[in-house]
């Protein structure tokens, strides 16, 4: 959930800290602060709010060369200056930055408390640094791992010592870190654009090991204390991409770059005109895909709306039954996974907490994992026995747009591929659709036309405090998805149905007036849709349609209603084409209402915790 950096090289930490931290606010952004070792002990600057309110504190701050810090998004204890990260031990002599959540906090609080400690915070994180305190002999990354050894939960961890000068160490725990190999420097880090501006070569820290940092060198121990060869890959991205360009907002490129994020997707994905994988990517046979009886899809937020697109594709295509669960509640739910069973896990950030917890627990109980994300170096990609990559691309702002799209557009490709195995679908009919899933890039560049229609509606939308959505099939899903992304950055009440399910309770929130947004791309259901849109223009809603050439004109025109055309697709892929004007819908409403878009309030970029 929060960001942290870490710098123990050559140059002043303070303004590459400054840096990282500003490319790691999308992980929390209501508090921050720093720690760095000045040679005379441990200097530490730390506020409630932005990182902008940070900067003035740094000016004062003298020259260092090692320094930890981070930006919070709030588990325990409201946003304050004293619950800000760094925390530090009673005598001021190590801090301590973290991700994550201490489950067992109160209890350690208390004992620790009971042994004369002093705490100074809400925050579960302050017990971690005073166990560090008291396992220090000498040795801070030993220290380190005797702490983590009484701790419960998620944490990643960044810590300094005023008797250890430039040394950082870390420890990861189901919390994302990674350490930027440069020369006679590294960088540490919660995720790859912190550290993009200084080296492409990374060590990422899988689960259980602790991390001695120094400017000339790295050393990484397992579990038991070992040392071991660390993870060094190289990255292939460019800073660029992290950057706005000359767009006002992150979401707003983000959107723009959907057409060339769905490419991506497709490149060497398809030969012989059905979809192609590496074997990396997909080790299942096709006499194992044929065994199949049962697929479950696990994610959260905007990746189970994609995952909801995916279900209709399996069982559509492939002829597998496929069930879709909220990660968070799979593993609570004693789900019934018969052994042999293919789990796909869907996470954008591949760090995502629930949806972690959730596949462990399916592999636990005897199933195949396959992983979608968009993150290489991530929990997930690690521990899934496949990995199909979204290629999307860095994606910064919170609201997600074209993780969701390249999602969708993955799972097609596989439920095409898997469909082949089973027998469900003849060889010229995968043809047919894998040639229309080609098309998604230049229809998602189309469906970008709409923009400035899509702005004047805005306009009136962003007046409203309540908004519905409805659709049927994957219409209903880009439904959901449209009034997810609309809540999440406007802050307007938006509430998404299945259309059939209006005339059973919901049609009495219908006022004159009220914007309902539909989406009518798939012709099989368009009619029955048109039906509820009539209901809904009969008690005074206003209607803002999203429609296809096939599907336009499905209900008699008003002049109050407004429709939006985007280009006809693949009908069970068509939510990575008609999102597009309710994502822009969104964008729009939101700069009307003057709100933080690409940092929206209460959210962080990726949920790293239960």
């Amino acid at each position: 959930m929060c960001g942290i950096v870490g710098y123990v090289g050559g140059r002043q930490a303070v303004p590459i800290l400054y840096q990282g931290l500003s490319d790691l606010e999308y992980r929390g952004y209501d508090s921050c602060g720093i720690a760095l070792l000045d040679g005379k002990g441990i200097l530490t600057a730390k506020i409630a709010g932005r990182l902008s309110k940070l900067r003035e504190l740094l000016k004062d701050l003298p020259p260092a060369t090692t320094g930890i810090g981070h930006t919070r998004w709030a588990t325990h204890g409201r946003p304050s200056q004293e619950n800000a990260h760094p925390h530090v031990d009673c005598r001021h002599e190590i801090a301590l930055v973290h991700n994550g959540i201490v489950e067992n906090h109160r209890e350690l609080r208390e004992e620790l408390i009971s042994r004369g400690h002093t705490f100074t915070s809400e925050t579960d994180t302050e017990v971690i640094v005073h166990l560090i305190e008291e396992a220090y002999d000498g040795d801070l990354a030993s220290a380190v791992r005797k702490a983590c050894r009484q701790l419960k939960g998620s944490f990643a961890l960044a810590v300094i010592s005023a008797k250890e000068p430039g040394r950082i160490v870390a420890f990861r725990q189901s919390s994302p870190l990674i350490v930027g190999l440069g020369e006679d420097e590294k960088i540490l880090a919660s995720d790859i654009p912190a550290v993009l501006s200084h080296t492409r070569k990374i060590a990422v820290l899988a689960d259980g090991q602790c991390a001695s940092i120094t400017r000339y060198g790295l050393e990484v121990f397992d579990a038991c204390g070992n040392l071991t060869d660390p993870d060094v890959r190289v990255v292939n991205a460019d800073i660029d991409v992290a950057m706005k360009e000359n767009f006002p907002h992150f979401m707003l490129k983000e959107i723009h770059e959907q057409p060339e994020a769905l490419a991506r997707v497709l490149s060497g994905r398809v030969k012989g005109g059905l979809p192609h994988f590496e074997p990396e990517e997909f080790r299942l046979s096709a006499e194992d895909v044929r065994k199949l009886q049962r697929i479950f899809i696990v994610a959260c937020g905007t990746a189970y709306h994609a995952s909801l697109t995916g279900k209709a594709l399996f069982e559509r295509l492939a002829g597998v039954s496929t069930e879709v669960d909220l990660a968070s509640e799979f593993r609570y739910r004693e789900p019934l996974v018969p052994s042999g069973s293919l789990v796909i896990a869907v996470s954008q950030s591949g760090e995502t907490a629930d949806t972690l917890a959730a596949m462990r627990e399916a592999r636990a109980r005897g199933a195949r994992v396959l992983a979608v994300t968009n993150s290489p170096v991530s929990s997930l990609a690690r521990e899934a026995e496949s990995v199909v990559y979204q290629r999307a691309g860095i994606e910064i702002a919170v609201a997600s747009t074209k993780a969701y799209v390249t999602q969708v557009l993955c799972l097609a490709l596989l439920a095409v591929h898997m469909g082949i195995s089973t027998g469900h679908l003849a060889l010229e009919e995968a043809r047919k659709i894998t040639s229309s899933l080609q098309k998604l890039p230049e229809q998602a560049r189309k469906a970008l036309k709409s923009e400035a229609r899509v702005k004047e509606v805005a306009s009136d939308v962003s007046r409203f405090e309540d908004v519905f959505f409805i659709g049927r099939g994957v219409d209903y899903h880009t439904a959901m998805e449209g009034q997810l992304k609309l809540k999440e950055i406007s802050y307007i009440h938006a509430e998404a149905y299945a259309a059939g399910e209006l005339k059973h309770g919901t049609l009495a929130l219908i006022e004159q007036g009220t914007p309902v947004v539909a989406v009518l791309t798939d012709p099989s259901v368009a009619e029955k849709t048109a039906s509820n849109v009539m209901e809904v223009k009969a008690r005074g809603g206003r209607i803002i349609s999203v429609t296809t050439p096939l599907t336009g004109g499905a209900f008699p025109p008003d002049p109050l209603d407004v429709e939006i055309q985007v280009p006809a697709s693949y009908p069970l892929a068509s939510p990575a084409v008609a999102v597009i004007p309710l994502q822009l819908l969104a964008y729009y409403a939101a700069l009307q209402r003057g709100t933080d878009i690409d940092k929206p309030r209460n959210l962080a970029k990726s949920v790293t915790v239960e």
